[in-house]
């Protein structure tokens, strides 16, 4: 019988250290640190909070795509931030990886800095799903763990994005406006969308479509993937002109560049464009917007990794965080962009034109971004 209980008491010893080894985030009450910068998502959104943990910090950035322009500007943006003087003397390590499409490969990477005992991984995550296994590690070893971009489909970690489906909402409703203006209610729509499986892609197309949808009008939505790259755009584009004939309005998730120069090479008559916040994007609306290109750009800016960095340090320095941060759309339209403001004539055509976010007091400069490589840090 003493046996018994003592194999009993064991046992639950054993299961209370379990229990309580896995820390994590409390659910707490509001309002956050620094409500101008981290705003939460809606009224509805819960606050966390983690065990306060003595700096400096090690933080890793764990990217999985990285074949794309804006991948390779987050990449860089989030070198240029770690080494800007409001966060450099906060983290003690700095690594970034980019692991490709593969879900395990990314996974396995998280989970290796776990282990390894970084305090941070802030992650564009592969897919929506999956990552409950990496989640309860995190929390296990009091890790902050920060999906951006591409968020997951859960509430148990903090994650920054902008609203993608409003975005996708956006994009429809400016083509459909222009189009409406010229008395056009049916017709092509050539919806040009992202990288397959991802969260930002699935919600900015459901955005477009249900616009579409509601309007009533007859129109043909033709979709193609340009995985948000400019070359790969332009080629698809070119297919989709060539099969299809003209199109109405082109409402693309990114790799505006392509969309414009397919267009061109063409001879395509200028259409709505509803795009990204790419600098050639941008250029190319400013010069021929007289010429019919009536175009909208709503930046998803590769600043929001810096967002997400500033964002771990804070929970890690013990602050209460929204779990689901709201980062505001930066929208121009062809009524409102001026060279050197929102564009710039003398910056490459490739460079993603929003990287300002002066509630958050990050501003991470073109020049200090372009100093940067895409490569991973060892």
């Amino acid at each position: 019988m003493k046996l018994k209980a003592l194999l009993i008491a064991s046992t639950a010893s054993l299961l209370l250290s379990a229990g309580t080894s896995f820390a994590g985030p409390e659910v707490v009450s509001g309002p956050g640190a620094e409500p101008g910068c981290f705003a939460p998502w809606s009224a509805d959104t819960k606050y966390m909070q983690w065990p306060k943990k003595d700096g400096p910090y090690k933080v890793a950035i764990v990217n999985g795509f990285v074949g794309n322009t804006w991948r390779i500007q987050m990449i860089k943006t989030a070198k240029a931030y770690a080494q800007d003087p409001a966060v450099k003397d906060k983290i003690a390590e700095f690594k970034v990886v980019s692991t490709g499409t593969d879900a395990p490969a990314q996974l396995g990477a998280i989970e290796d800095f776990i282990n390894q005992g970084y305090d941070a991984i802030v992650t564009i995550a592969v897919a929506p799903d999956g990552f409950d296994r990496v989640i309860r590690l995190a929390d296990k070893n009091n890790v902050v763990l920060v999906p951006f971009d591409n968020v997951l489909d859960t509430d148990k970690v903090m994650q920054v994005n902008e609203n993608q489906l409003e975005m996708g909402r956006m994009w429809g409703q400016f083509a459909l406006g222009e189009l409406h203006a010229k008395g056009v209610k049916e017709g092509k729509i050539l919806e040009v969308r992202g990288l397959p499986g991802n969260s930002v892609d699935r919600d900015r197309s459901i955005g477009i479509n249900e616009v579409f949808t509601k309007d009533g009008g007859k129109w043909e939505m033709v979709s193609v993937v340009g995985n948000w790259d400019d070359g790969t755009t332009q080629k698809v584009v070119a297919d989709a002109i060539a099969v299809h004939g003209q199109f109405n309005a082109v409402v693309g998730q990114g790799g505006s560049n392509g969309v414009i120069q397919a267009l061109k090479d063409a001879g395509h008559p200028w259409v709505p464009i509803a795009g990204e916040s790419e600098n050639g994007f941008r250029k190319a609306i400013a010069e021929h917007s007289a010429d019919g290109l009536k175009g909208i750009s709503i930046g998803q800016s590769p600043g929001l990794v810096a967002i997400a960095m500033k964002a771990a340090i804070s929970a890690l320095e013990g602050n209460v965080m929204p779990q689901l941060i709201s980062v505001p759309l930066p929208v121009a339209t062809y009524k409102e962009l001026k060279d050197g403001e929102n564009y710039w004539s003398n910056l490459p055509d490739n460079f993603f034109t929003v990287n300002e976010f002066p509630p958050c007091g990050v501003n991470i400069s073109g020049p200090a971004i372009m100093a940067q490589d895409e490569s991973d840090t060892n």
